[in-house]
């Protein structure tokens, strides 16, 4: 598991473009027969991926957290991006087909990962934050979840937002989760843009073609950057930064989110006039 710690806005004007990459960027999460973790001080945020091929693979950390098992004094959200599998909690197995999702609750002791096929992989996408309470563990089909319609194709930002770790979901102590699917044609995942001061977040993109390119922005309003990202990278948005993005296509990201709440609404929109 790698770590990565927390920075200041002022820190981040005086960043080069492999310093913020280095700081911001998660290259590499799905690699076949593979668990491969990063830790973001942000919030105390986990999140990667975990890619089972010929055997199961589970998450051990303990002396990273000081505790006996992972999720000791923490839940976990899961969303598959690739083919079949499931994943087994304490004995329990739960089939976890193309973007199924599942969320886990504190003081599950035994969580492990399966694909169907070592040919075609499943693809765990998992983000886990400290709980404080164990809520009951719930699997999540998005064929059974109404998507939020947004956007407009001639403001090319037509999407469909699909709420999977959510109050009207499920219940979580603080991890919010959810996939966010662009129509073809749209390429920005929201503009005007907006922070939320209460909350950090973490964007999966995939969904893309190998020449396809999101430009995902971050920064304070008045001193944005932007990091340049191909399939199945992750970058880390801190509290403070704008969330937003924009692409040469079409493209599906998973967002998740903790910290002081879990109202998906509560974000403070920025002018148009006030971006730099």
């Amino acid at each position: 598991m790698e770590t990565r710690y927390a920075h200041h806005p002022e820190d981040m004007k005086k960043y080069t473009t492999e310093e913020l990459r280095r700081e911001f960027l998660v290259e590499t999460l799905f690699e076949a027969g593979f668990v491969h973790l990063t830790y973001t001080h942000v919030d105390r945020m986990i999140f990667g991926g975990v890619t089972p091929a010929e055997k199961e693979l589970t998450i051990k950390l303990d002396k990273e957290l000081g505790v006996e098992y992972f999720l000791e004094r923490r839940e976990l959200g899961i969303i598959n991006i690739g083919g079949g599998g499931s994943v087994v909690l304490d004995g329990k197995e739960y089939e976890m087909q193309q973007r199924d999702g599942l969320y886990v609750g504190k003081g599950t002791k035994e969580v492990l990962f399966r694909s169907k096929d070592a040919a075609n992989p499943a693809k765990f996408y998992i983000n886990s934050a400290p709980a404080h309470h164990t809520y009951p563990t719930v699997k999540i089909d998005i064929n059974k979840i109404d998507p939020l319609q947004m956007g407009a194709p001639e403001t090319l930002n037509e999407r469909k937002i699909y709420q999977y770790v959510h109050p009207n979901v499920c219940e979580s102590c603080q991890l919010q989760m959810g996939l966010t699917m662009l129509a073809p044609g749209s390429v920005w995942n929201t503009m005007p843009c907006h922070t939320h001061e209460r909350r950090m977040e973490v964007y999966l993109y995939f969904d893309m073609e190998p020449e396809t390119r999101v430009f995902h922005f971050m920064g304070k309003p008045d001193e944005t950057r932007h990091l340049v990202m191909k399939n199945e990278q992750a970058a880390i948005s801190p509290s403070w930064s704008i969330h937003t993005g924009t692409a040469t296509s079409n493209y599906t990201f998973i967002w998740g989110m903790c910290g002081e709440n879990i109202t998906y609404s509560d974000m403070d929109h920025v002018k148009m006039e006030d971006l730099r």
